[in-house]
């Protein structure tokens, strides 16, 4: 599933796109990449506060380190323990991205006498340059941290990985994740157009 991400626009463009603020106590560390998302990493993060959507810096693994592994991306939100964050808009958020990565379905031979490898698959979204994923968070100590919403993949993703893709959400539906009900938020969980969407790959940054 998604556990590799982009973000290549400025904070201000992404600030201005989405018509955020940063809140009244700016988050001074700057010391992470925003540009690329791995587990663990952190990012920013929309929410919305008294109105206003405003800007977070979150970790990506809404539990924390507290599991064995970092959950980052969340399918079943009847769950108990998802449903408690996302049926709260209060704990919804959007997370923006310019693009998202899966693995391609099969290793590739480079021809470099090295071990076939699976390369990158990266997707974009064609009608929204710097797009937004349904998600949710909480905060474990003095810190915030985040998950992204799957769904099911649409005719583009499902090829490449056939079990799930994160829930992009359309531009106009963004007031509703960050504020509507449950009902409402569970209905949003669904596969952008594929035809909207854009895939270019397989990628192998590692190899020269």
């Amino acid at each position: 599933m998604c556990n590799r991400a982009r973000q290549r626009g400025e904070p201000e463009t992404i600030f201005t796109r989405m018509n955020v603020l940063f809140p009244a106590e700016r988050p001074m560390d700057n010391r992470f990449n925003p540009v690329e998302l791995f587990p663990k990493s952190r990012t920013y993060v929309v929410r919305e506060e008294g109105g206003q959507r405003i800007a977070d810096v979150m970790h990506w693994d809404v539990l924390g380190g507290l599991a064995k592994f970092p959950m980052t991306n969340v399918r079943q939100l009847g769950l108990p323990q998802w449903r408690k964050l996302a049926a709260k808009p209060e704990n919804r958020c959007l997370v923006p991205l310019s693009e998202f990565c899966e693995w391609a379905p099969k290793p590739t031979d480079l021809g470099d006498g090295k071990k076939p490898v699976r390369g990158e698959m990266w997707f974009d979204v064609i009608d929204q340059p710097i797009f937004a994923v349904a998600g949710f968070w909480q905060s474990i100590g003095e810190m915030k941290h985040f998950a992204m919403v799957t769904c099911d993949p649409n005719e583009l993703v499902k090829p490449i990985h056939p079990k799930a893709m994160i829930a992009v959400l359309h531009e106009g539906d963004w007031d509703s994740w960050l504020q509507g009900s449950y009902e409402d938020a569970v209905a949003l969980q669904q596969p952008y157009p594929a035809d909207q969407m854009t895939v270019r790959g397989p990628v192998f940054p590692t190899r020269g």
